[in-house]
């Protein structure tokens, strides 16, 4: 049995090696953008454009209260919460989906995951950890070449 196994192992990986390591990265960054964009835009309103709200400093009333009684981050404001952390899903989902400063952005984006396992949600850690999974692999291997960073020079 092992050597069946085996023998299908090493019949896929060359077909494996021809997915671009490029594609992956693009993939990845896609999938945690999408996940902190979507987030923000359930707290913002105006300026529509493909329709995306584009006013990020317009926060509903439902975004304050949510933060008010329901995120209760300790030692910041509610307010200040409500504005920090949406302007970080906001920009930092923007920037990594472009591969702009992907690293910084994606530290950013885990403090904001390990905020909310910590504080907010913390028996969601089965979602959690597959956005740190994803998270991890844009702070190691950074966005690919096919993104901002690689175009204006970083690796």
């Amino acid at each position: 049995m092992p050597t069946i196994l085996s023998n299908l192992a090493n019949r896929v990986e060359p077909i494996l090696r021809l997915l671009p390591e490029w594609l992956i990265a693009l993939l990845i960054r896609i999938a945690i953008s999408s996940v902190f964009w979507r987030s923000a835009q359930t707290k913002i309103s105006g300026w529509e454009l493909f329709g995306q709200n584009w006013k990020f400093w317009n926060l509903s009333e439902s975004t304050f209260l949510l933060f008010a009684q329901e995120y209760r981050v300790p030692l910041l404001p509610s307010d200040l919460a409500a504005y920090l952390a949406t302007f970080g899903e906001f920009f930092l989902s923007l920037a990594i989906v472009l591969g702009l400063a992907t690293r910084l952005s994606a530290l950013g984006l885990l403090a904001m995951t390990t905020v909310i396992q910590l504080f907010v949600y913390p028996e969601a850690w089965n979602v959690h950890i597959l956005w740190v999974a994803l998270l991890a692999y844009l702070l190691r291997y950074g966005a690919g070449s096919v993104s901002v960073d690689r175009l204006i020079g970083l690796k």
